[in-house]
This record gives structure tokens, C-alpha cells and sequence, in this order.
């Protein structure tokens, strides 16, 4: 099965669950009682969700690009840098 295959098998959404969204969030609040909206966590929650979509699909295409059967981490090591750069 190549990787296009398994993309395609994995129809499956990215699906964070809001607690542990919002649990994130708060570690980073430096007052304990800063919270974080529904509307907040729902956003935080999609930004993840595209951000790991992205990193799936160039992980793929760098594997791809260099004619491997399957993906590796250093794959995405590869790919990493410039993510980051682009969120």
C-alpha cells in the first residue's frame, strides 16, 4: 500500500478533544483565573487540526519525493523546519 493509499484510508477528521485543548491553554496562563472560552478552545482546537493535516501531507510528499514505500520520522524531520516557519 503506498502512502496516497493510506491517505486516502485515513478519511478518519483529526479530532482533539476540547478538555485537553483547554487544559493546554490554561498551562500557559501565567494568572489562575484566566480562562479560556468555548470559542477559544473550538479555534485552538482547529488550528491543530489543520497544522497535523499539513504535516501528514508533506510528510507524504517528501517520502514520496524520495521514492520510499513508507514514511518515516525523519521524513517529517524533513519537512518540520519550514512547517513551522509557515504557522
Amino acid at each position: 500500500m503506498t502512502q496516497r493509499d493510506r491517505m486516502a484510508c485515513a478519511g478518519d477528521e483529526v479530532a482533539f478533544k476540547k478538555e485537553t485543548i483547554s487544559k493546554l491553554l490554561t498551562l500557559f496562563f501565567r494568572e489562575d483565573k484566566t480562562k479560556a472560552s468555548s470559542d477559544a478552545v473550538l479555534l485552538m482546537a482547529e488550528m491543530l487540526k489543520v497544522f497535523v493535516e499539513e504535516a501528514a501531507r508533506r510528510t507524504v510528499k517528501q517520502a514520496d519525493s524520495e521514492d520510499c514505500d513508507t514514511v518515516d520520522i525523519e521524513h517529517f524531520e524533513k519537512v518540520l523546519p519550514q512547517l513551522l516557519l509557515d504557522f
